[in-house]
């Protein structure tokens, strides 16, 4: 699958097997889970809009959280095989790392990058293994999970009733073990918070914030 197998094995390492060996001259793959993230989240889109021309750009930003959350992407790298390869440290296989959607997830998303620059950059090839994946995910879990995704449902309400430009979340780590940090987000419109959520990924905490926005304009009558 790789002709580069030490960006391979970049990518399975996660910062708790750094950190609990610093002799390990690879690095962890954090920045890999950044360019795979982006990765997916442009083939994704592009899938939805070549698969379903019926589609509005409201139900394919909702669909297209639903192939990417994390629970979605965590199951990709168990199907895979990547949840016992995963290089983590101790501490977090003592917690159940192997199991840890938000590991198996960030490891997934890691892979992706890294399989892209291992093939030269060419998107093509990517695309046909990630469209593979995306087939397989049964169209009724796509739809339930659309339409309870927090995040595109506080968008969708402020960009009808407050501004066009979607919310802002500001969201940093604040403490907790390194294979368990904990995150604190806060999501403003125009300038104004609307909510805060805390949670163990960047995502999870956004989703909180989302959802905190969404309970304050229910008790407020506006939602």
């Amino acid at each position: 699958m790789f002709n580069d197998e030490k960006l391979l094995r970049r990518a399975l390492t996660h910062r708790s097997y750094v950190h609990e060996n610093p002799g390990e001259m690879m690095g962890d793959n954090e920045r890999l889970e950044f360019l795979g993230d982006a990765l997916l989240t442009f083939i994704s889109g592009e899938y939805l809009y070549q698969h379903h021309p019926e589609m509005g750009e409201d139900e394919m930003t909702r669909r297209r959280a639903a192939l990417v959350d994390e629970k979605q992407l965590a199951k990709f790298a168990t199907e895979v095989g990547l949840d016992f390869r995963m290089r983590l440290g101790q501490g977090a296989i003592r917690d159940g790392g192997y199991q840890n959607p938000n590991l198996l997830s960030s490891t997934f998303e890691a892979v992706i990058g890294a399989y892209y620059l291992d093939n030269k950059r060419n998107i093509e090839i990517l695309r046909v293994l990630v469209e593979q994946l995306f087939d397989s995910v049964p169209q009724g879990v796509v739809v339930s999970r659309s339409t309870v995704d927090s995040k595109n449902r506080f968008q969708e309400w402020v960009q009808t009733n407050v501004a066009t430009t979607p919310p802002r979340y500001v969201t940093e780590k604040i403490g907790g073990m390194d294979h368990a940090p904990e995150f604190v987000s806060k999501v403003y419109v125009v300038d104004k918070l609307y909510g805060e959520g805390k949670g163990r990924s960047k995502k999870n905490a956004e989703k909180q914030a989302a959802d905190d926005a969404l309970m304050k304009l229910k008790k407020r009558g506006l939602l």
